[in-house]
């Protein structure tokens, strides 16, 4: 198993919460982390139908003859939701710490479930597939950030001899045939699978649902639902503006990007690492890649991301903006090897708007090695794994 960095977290949760939702998309890792963590409750999966049906025919006996006394482990709680009512009296009366583990991959049906019967009661994290931090410390980081960028993060492509193509074909097929008719009820697959390629398209952009529901012949109301179904899926997730205190002329609407470029560049028909870095997108991809890092850094530690770009009507723009409790930490990302004067023009910019200290912002590049000029320290995109730690600290 390869050691992943919420296990900590985990662990402290459980001892405080009757019960522990990990959830994140499908292939993140998330059965082998709580088995790994809890190895002396039973484990439960409702993919499997006989269990599934066995849990909504008697939801009371299927708790009670499932669980150790340490507990259990229920595998994808999405496909039985009621059972967290059921689980709610449990908890109140037994008051056992860490009692009820359970993982799902639907995160719009999950929460809705978890505020209607356990609020309170339950303590929700989220695993996205591997970091940056966990690919390095188990050795596994690809030198090349577009070979990681190709390959993408799920954890099957580290631990076993599996083609990244196949996988990402399979896992898109899967959840287009699978996911999407168990979450909404969309006739005509085939038009949101050209969604879903239509979005791979607009990677690292403004997201704009009228042009995007024109391109795939649906209306704005529909591109609008599509999209808050992939978010709720973990396919994509959307960077939201920062306009605190930056001025009143900025972009209001946020931007796209994937949870996994792999799967992205599945979408995009790209087959290996010379396409990915021969191909137009590929700025976008090595962007999508970097900003997804900093989110699975957030919840890896347990934090909700906080997370923004800052754009102004005049296209002046920075690719990202961490805020924490004490600073605001601007951020480009760069895609190039060599780093040049046009690397720190936006940060020029954004000096005039709202001053920021040189060791204050932070370019990060598909170069190798560290540096520190006089407008920003450069970071090499491996050494980034920790950087919403460090920044947070600062």
């Amino acid at each position: 198993m390869i050691p992943r960095d919420l296990e900590k977290p985990l662990r402290e949760v459980a001892k405080q919460f009757s019960a522990v939702a990990v959830v994140g998309p499908r292939q993140s890792g998330k059965t082998t982390l709580v088995q790994q963590v809890f190895k002396k409750h039973t484990y439960v999966s409702l993919e499997d139908l006989d269990k599934r049906a066995l849990a909504r025919a008697d939801p009371r006996s299927f708790l009670r003859d499932n669980a150790t006394n340490a507990g259990i482990i229920i595998d994808e709680i999405q496909h039985v939701p009621e059972l967290l009512s059921y689980m709610q009296t449990i908890i109140d009366r037994e008051k056992k710490k860490g009692f009820f583990i359970v993982t799902g991959s639907q995160n719009l049906l999950i929460n809705e479930s978890i505020r209607q019967t356990l609020a309170g009661r339950i303590a929700i994290l989220t695993l996205y597939p591997l970091s940056i931090h966990e690919l390095e410390h188990a050795s596994l980081l690809p030198s090349r950030i577009e070979e990681v960028a190709f390959k993408g993060t799920y954890p099957r492509l580290y631990s076993e001899d599996i083609s990244p193509v196949k996988l990402h074909e399979n896992y898109i097929r899967g959840y287009v045939e699978r996911d999407v008719r168990q979450i909404k009820n969309i006739l005509d697959l085939g038009l949101f699978q050209k969604f879903l390629q239509l979005c791979a398209g607009r990677i690292g952009q403004i997201l704009n649902l009228n042009s995007l529901g024109a391109d795939c012949g649906i209306d704005h109301k529909t591109a609008r639902a599509w999209i808050s179904l992939l978010e709720a899926s973990y396919l994509i997730f959307l960077l939201n503006p920062y306009y605190k205190n930056f001025g009143k002329r900025l972009i209001k609407s946020p931007k796209l990007y994937f949870v996994d470029t792999g799967l992205a560049c599945s979408l995009l028909n790209i087959k290996n690492v010379q396409e990915l870095s021969a191909h137009y997108l590929r700025g976008g991809m090595v962007e999508s890649f970097i900003i997804s890092d900093l989110f699975k850094q957030s919840y890896n530690i347990d934090r909700k991301p906080s997370l923004y770009f800052w754009r102004d009507l005049a296209g002046n723009e920075i690719d990202c903006m961490i805020e924490t409790a004490h600073n605001i930490t601007p951020i480009e990302i760069k895609a190039g090897t060599t780093v040049n004067a046009d690397y720190f023009k936006q940060f020029v910019y954004l000096n005039k708007v709202e001053g920021f200290p040189a060791d204050k912002k932070i370019v990060i590049y598909a170069g190798q090695e560290d540096q520190r000029w006089p407008e920003a320290k450069v970071v090499a995109w491996q050494n980034s794994g920790d950087l919403i730690k460090s920044v947070s600290t600062d």
